[in-house]
């Protein structure tokens, strides 16, 4: 569905993104995790074409999309990283304005502003000013405004920033569903646990490339990781700890002990002795890769401003 080929963007000496070549399929739930910095609301603008890129190429179904071509665009919704909303203007007066910039008018975009409003639960207050909503209410807003003309691709730009969980949990609901529905849509964020659970693909993003791409399954194979085994100090567990040193290293930290296996040695093994031992396995913990893990493996743990 759309394509981007070795795509660069600078601002004087700044290179914001650096070659990026990324293919979207249509229906999918792809996500963009990077920190801050790192080029999402970029790549997201260049999409958009609210920007131009100075090399490489942007295509949506097979036709090139560009600041040039605004028709090329019509089947783009944009929901920004900032507010884009009247305050002074009602929720209401605010979508039937969007909706006649998206050419919309009678009982279309009646009904679509109604759908809108009761979607994202806001129906209630369609004739107040947005300036009086919370942020989580503004940004419900946001997305509505963004679908008024039913885009086949929505382009999210960290749309839960600054949302309380109630609200962060009605955007994600809303746009898994429309995702169901055949909405393709890039998600960009920081937060993993957005991109694990929303995203069927995720391309993690740092200074303007693209390190690692793949479902999150496929992503946790690219970290470099030892099996660990967590289980409580104590004098039960002492006996157990004794004999698993011949089979890998056991650390004392803080209040257990941390196995980490040799290459080659059989997890039934361990559970094999624990049983012997009488040790229940509500003892055990296995340490397995995470996303964060990844993440910070791949982009380092310096504070990004």
């Amino acid at each position: 569905m759309l394509t981007l080929e070795n795509v660069t963007k600078r601002y004087g000496a700044l290179t914001a993104l650096d070659g990026v070549s990324l293919q979207i399929k249509a229906g999918e739930f792809f996500g963009l995790l990077g920190p801050n910095g790192a080029g999402k609301s970029t790549l997201m603008s260049l999409v958009a074409g609210l920007r131009a890129p100075d090399a490489g190429s942007i295509t949506l179904n097979g036709e090139p999309l560009s600041a040039a071509r605004p028709e090329a665009r019509a089947s783009l919704g944009l929901v920004p990283q900032h507010i884009a909303l009247y305050p002074k203007l009602s929720a209401e007066r605010n979508l039937r304005i969007f909706g006649q910039l998206y050419g919309l008018g009678g009982t279309v975009l009646r009904d679509r502003v109604n759908e809108g409003l009761e979607a994202m639960q806001l129906a209630d207050r369609r004739r107040d000013a947005v300036q009086t909503f919370s942020g989580g209410m503004q940004r419900r807003l946001n997305i509505v405004a963004s679908l008024l003309h039913r885009p086949k691709l929505l382009l999210c730009d960290e749309p839960t920033v600054g949302v309380d969980p109630q609200s962060r949990n009605a955007i994600f609901e809303f746009l898994e569903k429309l995702n169901r529905e055949g909405l393709t849509v890039i998600y960009s964020t920081h937060y993993m646990e957005e991109a694990t659970r929303l995203c069927s693909r995720i391309g993690i993003i740092d200074h303007g490339k693209i390190p690692a791409l793949g479902t999150l399954d496929e992503l946790l194979l690219k970290l470099p990781f030892e099996e660990e085994i967590r289980f409580p100090l104590g004098d039960d567990t002492a006996r157990l700890a004794g004999q698993l040193g011949a089979h890998g290293s056991v650390e004392k930290s803080n209040d257990h002990y941390r196995f980490r296996p040799q290459s080659g040695y059989r997890l039934s093994s361990f559970y094999n002795l624990t049983e012997s031992l009488g040790l229940p396995a509500r003892h055990f913990t296995s340490q397995r890769p995470t996303l964060e893990a990844l993440f910070l493996h791949l982009t380092g743990r310096t504070l990004r401003e």
